[in-house]
């Protein structure tokens, strides 16, 4: 069978403000710009989750959207949705919460989970997108799995769904 890429959309607002302590004053606003404002900003984030792999024989899918959907849900959205990344997201104690960065802790945080919801699945994660703005996107492919990432024992993606349910 034939390998397919699967691409989803998923939408997260989220407030931070860019700075580090490793410059000075004058080096954060010259470095950082506007997005150095001591109040902060917002962005409307669009992530993209991409996965990979031979559809499923007997459904067609790689995975089920629904179940992408509710990873997306549990893994992402609700953990930055309506956040300040500065103040509320454990990861950017000390990392400076750039999109790149950001691309990067979501990424991590999706191959982490990705074996528990999805393990032994035809799919695997592959790449991760973000949309800060119209003009910056980054992309972030897949950090290698951890060894012995646990599956949970599922063996597929519908397996899985109905051990959430």
């Amino acid at each position: 069978m034939a390998t397919v890429r699967l691409t989803r959309r998923f939408r997260f607002s989220a407030a931070h403000r860019l700075d580090t302590p490793l410059l000075s004053a004058a080096e954060n606003r010259v470095v950082f710009g506007k997005c150095n404002n001591p109040h902060g900003h917002g962005h409307d984030y669009t992530v993209e989750l991409s996965l990979v792999g031979e559809p499923d024989a007997r459904t067609g899918r790689l995975v089920p959207l629904a179940a992408l959907d509710a990873f997306a849900e549990e893994v992402v959205l609700k953990q930055f949705d309506r956040k300040n990344l500065n103040v509320e997201i454990a990861d950017f104690a000390a990392l400076v919460p750039t999109t790149e960065n950001l691309a990067v802790v979501l990424a991590q945080r999706v191959a982490q989970a990705w074996p528990l919801w999805f393990g032994g699945g035809p799919a695997r994660f592959e790449k991760l997108r973000i949309w800060e703005t119209k003009k910056n996107i980054f992309e972030m492919s897949a950090p290698v799995a951890p060894a012995g990432a646990e599956t949970g024992g599922a063996t597929n993606a519908n397996e899985i769904i109905q051990s959430r349910s």
